[in-house]
């Protein structure tokens, strides 16, 4: 449980985090609030000859709701956004996720990039972020640039961040409709058995739009367009959830582990995801 030997740099801004990417290449990696990382450094799961800790970056914090756009700095952690009554009007579900991940320790530490940022298929940030199609922006030597949260993921921890890159922001427009997070977990501080982010929006009785997306249920955040189409232009009924469900069981494919066998992680996907469609639909 002790980390091989690596070199800590604690830069004020981001030239100097970029400036030990650029030099150390794959041998640097960055740490937010290391929840992720860190562990895997004692487990010898991750060997980091250069590790760059953000905590000084100037830049890297704040929560903004302006113009129908909610921007979320990378360090901003998961009790700020439990607590930022601004935020909770504009994206409740932002809220209701955040007080389901671990524990106060780890929500007063782990932060908005570091959860989306490492490609993680058990954490709750990613999924989410797919279903209120948020966008990704990264800063790397060759300046700036942005990736949709639904291009972003492509097999467990691989994600389109190049090495040199540092995920600064996250930004979503403001969502509409009901909301749900429903999550299904051993104990807390588990990762999900399997999680459902859904957003609904009703007119005139019926669903108009729909976004769901899955959490660990796949070696990536799953994006179900399927499930939230089969919702369109329905009253949501039992048998309309059904169809979305079906859809949803489509387009995951979970891996027998310590929290179940395959079968058992599609039945908990297929309750949780009812549930969640449920009380969107009751909030919407």
């Amino acid at each position: 449980m002790i980390p091989a030997a690596f070199e800590y740099y604690r830069p004020k801004d981001m030239e100097g985090v970029l400036a030990v990417l650029t030099e150390h290449g794959d041998d640097a990696r960055v740490l937010a609030g290391g929840h992720s990382l860190i562990p895997m450094m004692k487990l010898r799961m991750a060997e980091v000859p250069h590790l760059i800790d953000l905590q000084e970056v100037a830049g890297l914090g704040g929560i903004s709701v302006s113009d129908g756009t909610v921007r979320l700095g990378a360090m901003v952690t998961q009790s700020d956004i439990i607590s930022d009554a601004v935020l909770a009007d504009a994206a409740p579900i932002m809220r209701e996720a955040s007080l389901q991940i671990a524990d106060p320790q780890v929500r007063y530490m782990g932060t908005v990039g570091g959860n989306v940022a490492n490609g993680d298929p058990g954490n709750d940030m990613p999924g989410l972020m797919q279903c209120l199609d948020a966008v990704f922006s990264l800063v790397g030597p060759d300046g700036e640039r942005d990736v949709a949260a639904r291009e972003f993921y492509e097999s467990a921890y691989m994600t389109a961040r190049e090495d040199d890159e540092v995920l600064t922001a996250v930004s979503f427009k403001v969502p509409e409709g009901g909301y749900a997070y429903q999550k299904q977990k051993r104990k807390i501080g588990d990762y999900a058995t399997a999680a459902a982010a859904v957003q609904i929006v009703k007119e005139g009785g019926t669903c108009a739009r729909a976004s769901i997306a899955m959490t660990n249920l796949s070696d990536t955040p799953v994006y179900s367009e399927a499930a939230g189409a089969a919702l369109v232009g329905t009253t949501v009924s039992d048998s309309d959830i059904d169809a979305a469900v079906q859809a949803m069981l489509g387009d995951i494919d979970p891996a027998e582990d310590n929290r179940g066998p395959v079968e058992f992680k599609r039945h908990a996907a297929a309750v949780i995801l009812r549930r969640a469609i449920a009380r969107a639909w009751s909030r919407a």
